[in-house]
């Protein structure tokens, strides 16, 4: 039995260098990349558009896109977007600007989380040394850094999980200190995972309860349970996430649905939302099933991609948790008893006190990973779920990094930090210097011997495009169609990736081995931050292929240079193929066979608009007196197909998309 943990008394201030150097990281990663580029067609696009919707609507209950009820998600996203617009305009970096504000968040609660697990563990090091060394990785790892190039709520899973943690801790600490009252962190625990629940459904209540019910039964104080001021924290939960949930059940009852299509004889809201979007899709039985499902070995892969370049860490560091699981206080004695007898009782106490708080932030990292990956692995699971999981991993390698410190730094016990330093060292030297100078030299070729594309090449013509919507379930997949004649249009930021490899993997390793391992860590995330910039330049670069922009600017200035009063908007397919259009338009914008996913089930409500265009409904449109503009992937068959009905012009044209129109 693991006895209750005894709360340390060093000092837990947060340190103002530390948080300098994590909000100028947050500053030049987060807010430098608002204003660029545009917004990407599909989920992106889609979330914003909505939130727009429901400002011009002022209908913050029914998610609406394109005039069509949207049930997949919860509302917090859209609230959080529709908020920031309405106080600074209808522009996508202000949409953007709430994800960014949470990622600040999230770096405070981590690092806020980590003085609080190991504060006092190294006392030769500044006790914020581990807080700040996991807030830096979050800042600066790849997968905190790619998912909020987008709008999603992945990122605010993981801050919302950090919180929930740190605020059951100190709920039980409160408990057996009895020194403060434990009511204020249980009702701040049930309003984190309302603010869950409303990001992402009814997983923001599964992971914190989860963690909460295992991690007690770990340590055999499940009766604590009844400490926690239950009923009123459910009254807190339920007064916060449950009228959103009743107002849309009530605003979008139950209505007659069409057979043979799998869905039931009626539903609404509540089937829809409860039941499809989450039992069936954890089920993998959604309808319509419109998502990928990355396989599990994939899953766990992208697990290390997402917190590299730190995850070269933890490896050791997950060994040293378990080690610490496994190790009795027994074993520690013996090791303390070759000490003198003086020296013997005036540190048995501190030595258990320290192998408890060991002992208790293992239980808590691997049980919180456990959690994440458990849950996703035996459910449906997209690449980029297990983001709730990186604030755990970026915990335990940073108490790997803070104990070296400590070997630095002259404090070190002979037992447990010689081993850290030179386990940081080795994986630094053997795994993450032959990664990256692998990688410096890659992009360094072709930063050198790529072709210089010609002025005005369209990148999609360089591509070795797939061809088919099923070579792009993987966020990444795009990826796999650059070619070495692409690479030209990539040569600055190759080569500032180059730089960027070198300062993460050879030059950093060269200060750790010199014994100056802070230096070590801050050049490691220096180097990735400039990485990581080029990375965000490259995306601008490849945007043509991923947004519709400036085709939807380009109409924009078509209608203000010949105002038409009836003009329509065509997309020839789904509306994710060029979802961007109707946010940077404003129009609601007509679909051609787009009768599909997230459209779907909301176009079954006789209020939905008519909006879904058929070949033959699009030659009468063509050949009508009204000006279309027709956003396509295939022009060419277009042309040939409408040219009998009308004449045809191209528009513009960018990233292998096209709008042509017949005035």
């Amino acid at each position: 039995m693991i006895t209750p943990h005894r709360p340390d008394t060093s000092p837990r201030r947060w340190n103002p260098r530390s948080l300098a150097i994590l909000i100028l990281a947050w500053f030049i990663l987060q807010i430098g990349g608002l204003f660029s580029p545009g917004l990407l067609d599909d989920v992106d696009s889609v979330y914003i558009e909505i939130a727009r919707e429901m400002m011009l609507r002022h209908d913050y209950v029914t998610p609406y896109i394109n005039g069509i009820r949207f049930f997949d998600k919860p509302p917090l996203m859209y609230w959080m977007a529709a908020g920031s617009m309405h106080i600074f305009g209808i522009h996508d970096w202000a949409a953007r600007l709430p994800l960014a504000l949470a990622v600040l968040a999230l770096l405070l609660a981590v690092y806020a989380l980590g003085i609080r697990l190991f504060s006092g563990i190294s006392p030769a090091t500044s006790p914020d040394r581990a807080g700040f060394y996991a807030a830096l990785a979050m800042a600066t790892s790849i997968g905190p850094y790619l998912y909020t190039r987008f709008y999603i709520p992945d990122i605010l899973l993981a801050l919302w999980m950090t919180l929930a943690v740190h605020l059951f801790l100190i709920a039980l600490d409160r408990i057996h200190s009895q020194q403060k009252p434990a009511l204020p962190p249980c009702l701040a625990f049930a309003a984190v995972m309302a603010l869950n629940v409303l990001t992402k459904g009814l997983i923001g209540l599964v992971f914190p309860v989860a963690f909460v019910l295992f991690y007690l039964a770990i340590t055999k104080r499940l009766h604590l349970i009844l400490k926690l001021h239950l009923p009123i924290s459910t009254a807190v939960f339920l007064a916060l996430a449950a009228p959103w949930h009743v107002l849309a059940a009530l605003r979008n009852p139950a209505i007659a649905l069409p057979q043979g299509l799998g869905l039931p004889a009626t539903g609404g809201w509540a089937w829809f939302y409860l039941y499809n979007e989450h039992i069936a899709r954890f089920l993998s039985k959604r309808i319509p099933h419109d998502y990928g499902l990355t396989p599990v070995w994939l899953f766990w892969l992208y697990l290390v991609l997402w917190i590299m370049p730190w995850a070269i860490f933890v490896p050791s560091a997950l060994a040293d948790n378990i080690r610490k699981l496994r190790r009795s206080q027994a074993f520690l004695m013996a090791h303390s008893a070759n000490e003198s007898p003086a020296v013997v009782a005036s540190q048995k106490q501190v030595i258990i006190d320290t192998i408890q708080r060991n002992r208790q932030n293992a239980i808590i990292l691997l049980l919180w990973i456990t959690i994440v990956l458990g849950f996703f692995s035996i459910s449906n699971r997209q690449e980029y779920y297990s983001l709730p999981a990186l604030p755990a991993l970026a915990l335990m390698a940073a108490g790997l990094l803070a104990r070296a410190d400590h070997l630095t730094a002259g404090g070190a016990s002979e037992y447990e930090v010689p081993r850290a330093a030179k386990s940081a060292r080795s994986w630094h030297l053997y795994a993450l210097v032959p990664i990256t100078t692998l990688v410096a030299i890659v992009c360094g070729y072709y930063a050198l011997t790529a072709p210089h594309p010609a002025p005005g090449t369209d990148i999609v013509s360089l591509l070795a495009m797939a061809g088919s919507t099923e070579a792009y379930n993987l966020s990444l997949s795009h990826i796999t169609d650059l070619t070495a004649s692409a690479m030209g249009i990539f040569r600055g930021p190759l080569a500032a990736t180059a730089i960027g490899m070198l300062g993460i993997g050879l030059i950093s390793y060269l200060i750790r081995r010199r014994g100056r391992t802070y230096a070590a860590n801050l050049t490691l995330a220096a180097a990735m931050i400039v990485t990581l910039l080029a990375a965000h330049e490259g995306l601008v670069r490849f945007y043509p292929i991923l947004g519709s922009k400036g085709l939807a600017l380009a109409i924009n200035q078509a209608q203000q240079a010949a105002p038409h009063p009836d003009d329509l908007i065509i997309i020839d397919g789904e509306l994710t193929a060029g979802s961007t259009l109707i946010f940077y338009t404003g129009q609601q914008v007509h679909l051609i066979n787009g009768r599909v996913n997230g459209l779907w089930f909301g176009s079954f409500w006789p209020d939905s608009p008519p909006i879904f265009e058929t070949e033959e409904s699009l030659r009468q449109l063509w050949a009508s007196p009204r000006r279309i503009f027709l956003f396509t992937y295939d022009p060419t068959t277009r042309t040939t197909d409408l040219n009998p009905h009308g004449s045809v012009h191209t528009l513009a044209g960018a990233g292998g998309k096209t709008v042509l129109t017949n005035h």
